[in-house]
């Protein structure tokens, strides 16, 4: 019996380090695909539209897409696992670019918002992935797997808005719009990744842990979400983790997609893609650090941290005016510090919950954070043209500063029943 439960143990681990090597060869290219379309998707629509004020229905579009997706693949994956959900999402992304593509080439802007909406469920594929490194590793290492997969992502999104002139180049020499070509990479970009979900995730990590469940009913959309939210509701450290994720998610995606216009506007249009790129480091570049020092100072500690420095790149972009290094050192703190409230939310959310409840759950608190993101891209664009950037960053700036708040009241009303751990 020793023996046969050394084995288990040993292929389970052997079985984790396989997940998360293949986790890691997905999220390059899809992480490429998605920062490669943001660094031009605010352009190519003000372009299309001829004005900043409805620019941000594009990154809107592609996150309202992400959080439409997300509890239908949450319940797709209950009933079939990871695998099948996350490779299906992946194709319906690719799909989305091609129709982005054509919509953007052909300037009909209901094509391109269709393309964008789909193409969301790329980014949807993304997101899950940190949930699957999770699935097999121990309760007290969620938060380092999680961080694992969060950080290799780094690479993708990093390269993705640094390729963006070559990318245009290469559209401009067959014809195209210069910026249709980072569209199209990312149609391919998300194909590849489908391909390694479909190739290597297997036996499906999902199976292994005991999560996926056949016979589960296909439960109506409103009504698995109305479960979910009850479920979060009963654990004050699941609201905490939720509220921390939509937050910081919002507060990030609102100040991000006016950037583009903002340096635009302020003859810095060359710099923008540099910005994006090193935003996205901060979003992705420091996850191993984040996910043991979220282990080792607690997940509410961390929390408390991650909205302050999102509150402080928030502040260091009003302060830029006209010197763009301060909007690079601006948007690296903007993106660390959702990098801290995703790693510590995602942790802290799947360890409050009930493990039959999981699942669900995950899709739930994705779909609320997507949502919170499209809203802030659809409304940032409204403000920067009526009141100006100033006033869209110090909006994010006092939400960083509510979930600050949040926190702390948080941990000092259930210090006895809430482990800050």
């Amino acid at each position: 019996m020793a023996e046969t439960i050394e084995r288990d143990v040993v292929d389970r681990a052997a079985l984790q380090r396989r997940t998360l090597t293949s986790l890691r060869m997905a999220q390059v290219p899809g992480q490429a695909a998605v920062a490669g379309m943001v660094a031009v998707v605010t352009l190519l629509a003000s372009d299309m539209l001829g004005s900043d004020r409805l620019a941000g229905i594009g990154s809107a579009s592609f996150t309202l897409g992400a959080a439409l997706t997300m509890v239908p693949l949450a319940a797709f994956m209950r009933r079939r696992g990871r695998r099948p959900g996350i490779t299906a999402a992946f194709l319906i992304g690719a799909a989305g670019g091609a129709i982005a593509a054509a919509g953007g080439q052909l300037r009909f802007f209901p094509l391109f918002v269709i393309g964008m909406i789909l193409f969301g469920a790329g980014q949807a594929s993304t997101l899950q992935g940190r949930y699957v490194a999770a699935d097999l590793a121990e309760p007290e290492h969620q938060a380092t797997a999680i961080a694992a997969i969060v950080w290799i992502g780094a690479l993708g999104a990093v390269s993705g808005p640094l390729l963006t002139p070559f990318e245009k180049a290469a559209a401009r020499s067959i014809g195209l719009d210069e910026l249709i070509g980072p569209f199209v990479f990312a149609t391919f970009m998300f194909l590849i990744a489908a391909a390694v979900v479909w190739s290597r995730l297997r036996p499906d990590p999902l199976a292994v842990s005991g999560g996926i469940d056949p016979t589960a009913k296909r439960t109506r959309p409103i009504k698995q979400v109305r479960a979910s939210i009850d479920v979060i509701a009963q654990s004050s450290g699941a609201r905490l983790g939720f509220a921390a994720m939509a937050i910081s998610q919002a507060v990030m995606v609102g100040v991000m997609t006016m950037t583009p216009p903002h340096m635009k506007d302020h003859d810095h249009a060359d710099l923008s893609a540099f910005v994006i790129a090193v935003h996205i480091l901060g979003m992705y570049g420091l996850a191993p650090f984040v996910g043991r020092a979220v282990e080792r100072i607690g997940r509410v500690r961390s929390i408390q941290i991650g909205a302050v420095v999102l509150g402080g790149g928030t502040m260091a972009t009003v302060l830029a005016g006209y010197v763009p290094a301060l909007m690079f050192v601006g948007l690296f703190f903007l993106g660390l510090g959702w990098n801290i409230g995703l790693i510590a939310g995602s942790t802290l959310l799947t360890t409050s919950v009930p493990a039959k409840s999981k699942v669900e759950v995950q899709g739930t608190s994705d779909l609320t954070m997507s949502f919170c993101g499209a809203l802030a891209a659809f409304s940032s664009g409204f403000i920067k043209q009526s009141f100006g950037f100033h006033l869209l960053a110090h909006v994010a700036t006092v939400l960083a500063c509510g979930l600050l708040v949040y926190a702390w009241i948080t941990a000092a009303r259930d210090r006895a029943t809430l482990n800050p751990a």
